[in-house]
């Protein structure tokens, strides 16, 4: 194909908007990981083949896009432009919703019900999951087909590019990224703009061609931003590369995307082959003179990766570990030059910023005070909520609107206990901080961190001794063990709460923790050692009595520690025999219509009594 000027891009926009103005609605079928696990691709061609045997092809179009954001709900068909909401949709639903588009009605039982008034919602936008959201980094998510070039050209894709490549000088493209305050999504919240300038200069001044690098190594437990963005919108991360790249003078780029990324690698490989195609990547890019690459490189899926200077040697062919951390990438990065890494989502803010201008991303988010954290953040919200999913909240935000407002709140009317912030080496924080506003500072000073953006929901019946244990044990399979610190600590920390999780805890246990946090926290040799007691230390915090409870007592409050808890059938039993028929070990006797026993030392307190009974004739002490 002809390789595009800016005033082709353009016309490549108005002629896809009018083709797509043609139809009368489009169908879009939600392609990301979670739907098309669930079957969306199937749904997706029984779409075409029922549109095609009814001559309606020409009439409604199916586009297979992105991740939703709902994904509790998925699979999730959107009817665009009325912005008909649709979910768990089945291939039994079909022919009804193809009868509905032709009627003007709605299929009523594939609607989202609000959970309080029990009423369903026909609309995407009037459900309170999509309501304080503010989308940028995901602006394309649900209405494009990621493998479709000429689909994100029509939502603006590269005028950005373009803008920078004939009207901006590589200092006033900096300056506005400075100026727009966007600091890093990938956990660090370091200035995107000044680690520019860094390079930038650096290069200059040593004679030395830079590199851009994209981080989408995601390794957080339930975390799914990073892969979600490329999947939906790949072109979003490839151009803010391309005009990162020009600023700083980067011929060559890499995208370090982990193996377990099938969908999102395949849609990247075919948005860089598109972009390549167009003139967007290569030489002489849209007649400018620039020229620049991106390569991928696929990450094992090591933890420690997504640190920049173990992922820079990991590209490197070296071993994923990092060096001392008063090097920085920014001088002396991949083989040596100027190097920058950025994050996925950080990349696909950079053609907004372009595209509105520094001064209207920066007057979004948490903006009051010295340090401002501007700007929108995608959350993935998993755990014990109602809502799971991906969300793009503005910085400030609070912890109960995403919760409650967003999230919807707790199930089975259980309370709400904590929630883990900023991955494996985040925080867990209590009720009390339910108001705490969600930035880079604010999260920090609260004893968690914003991470990459992992929001893990915990409700009453979460142990948080085992919690803190379960991150410590990832961490300590994830540490690359170069150095002392990180690799004993991580070792001792799991050894002492596997001790006191199976009531073996000692009086100076807990001193003895916050002592090994320390000398991690000031001797480990990367972020991941210096954090990684940060789960150890905020459930100490605020759940200081639970920790107690096992130690002193040899009790576990939430009823999970297997070796301080017993199974017991309380005179609620009526003898329906369900618990006895569902156990693996035949712990459980009794005849029917009579209360039931449960023999101690069979019970191997596997819970699934207590999920079977229906009558709530379980309890666990």
């Amino acid at each position: 194909m002809k390789k595009l000027t800016p005033d082709q891009i353009e016309i490549i926009q108005d002629k896809r908007i009018n083709e797509l103005r043609k139809y009368k609605a489009s169908l879009m079928v939600c392609a990301g990981t979670g739907c098309v696990s669930a079957g969306s691709l199937t749904l997706k061609e029984l779409l075409d083949n029922k549109l095609k045997k009814k001559g309606l092809q020409d009439k409604y179009l199916v586009v297979p896009t992105g991740c939703n954001g709902f994904c509790a709900q998925g699979p999730i068909l959107v009817i665009q432009p009325q912005g008909i909401f649709y979910q768990k949709v089945s291939s039994e639903d079909i022919t009804d919703i193809i009868e509905s588009l032709e009627n003007g009605t709605y299929v009523e039982r594939l609607l989202y019900k609000d959970k309080e008034s029990e009423i369903s919602i026909p609309k995407m936008e009037n459900i309170k999951f999509f309501g304080k959201q503010k989308l940028i980094a995901l602006r394309n998510k649900g209405i494009i087909n990621p493998e479709n070039i000429d689909d994100s050209i029509a939502r603006g894709a590269y005028l950005s590019l373009a803008k920078v490549l004939h009207q901006m000088t590589q200092e006033e493209i900096i300056e506005e990224v400075k100026k727009s305050e966007l600091r890093g999504r990938g956990g660090g919240g370091f200035l995107t703009g000044l680690k520019w300038e860094v390079s930038y200069k650096t290069g200059k001044d040593r004679n030395k061609t830079p590199y851009i690098i994209c981080n989408a190594d995601e390794g957080d437990p339930g975390a799914f931003m990073d892969r979600s963005i490329v999947e939906a919108d790949p072109h979003a991360v490839i151009e803010g590369m391309t005009i990162g790249a020009r600023a700083i003078g980067a011929s060559e780029g890499f995208v370090y995307i982990r193996k377990e990324y099938p969908l999102a690698l395949k849609r990247l490989r075919i948005a860089i082959k598109q972009a390549k195609d167009y003139g967007l990547l290569g030489e002489n890019i849209l007649n400018s003179g620039f020229n620049f690459e991106t390569h991928i490189h696929r990450g094992a899926g090591a933890f420690v990766c997504g640190e920049s200077t173990a992922l820079i040697a990991s590209i490197g062919g070296k071993a994923g570990e990092p060096i001392a951390s008063y090097i920085y990438p920014a001088e002396t990065g991949f083989r040596n030059n100027p190097t920058i890494v950025n994050n996925v989502e950080t990349w696909a803010n950079i053609p907004v910023i372009i595209e509105k201008g520094a001064d209207w991303f920066a007057s979004i988010g948490s903006i009051e005070g010295s340090k401002k954290s501007t700007g929108t953040k995608v959350f993935s919200l998993v755990g014990d909520i109602e809502n799971t999913g991906l969300v793009e909240v503005p910085m400030g935000i609070t912890l109960r609107e995403i919760i409650y407002d967003i999230g919807g709140g707790i199930p089975n009317g259980r309370d709400f206990k904590a929630i883990q912030t900023g991955g494996p080496s985040g925080g867990c924080l209590p009720k009390i901080h339910l108001d705490l506003r969600i930035d880079f500072d604010t999260l920090t000073e609260a004893g968690s961190m914003m991470g990459s953006g992992g929001l893990i929901v915990m409700d009453d019946k979460t142990c948080m001794v085992d919690i803190a244990k379960y991150f410590i044990d990832f961490l300590k399979d994830e540490s690359c063990g170069k150095c002392t610190p990180c690799r004993e600590g991580l070792i001792n920390l799991s050894n002492i709460l596997t001790r006191i999780t199976k009531g073996e805890g000692k009086e100076n246990d807990i001193e003895l923790m916050k002592e090994i946090a320390e000398t991690m926290e000031l001797a480990s040799l990367c972020a991941l050692g210096q954090t990684a007691a940060n789960p150890v230390l905020s459930t100490i915090k605020y759940f200081r009595d639970e920790y107690e409870a096992h130690i002193k007592d040899k009790k576990c409050p939430a009823g999970v520690c297997k070796e301080l808890i017993k199974y017991k059938i309380n005179d609620n039993c009526t003898g329906c025999t369900i618990c006895a028929k569902n156990c693996p070990v035949d712990a459980i006797s009794g005849k029917p219509k009579e209360m039931h026993f449960i023999d101690q030392a069979k019970c191997i307190k596997c819970d699934i009594c207590n999920e079977v009974c229906n009558f709530e004739a379980i309890t666990v002490e």
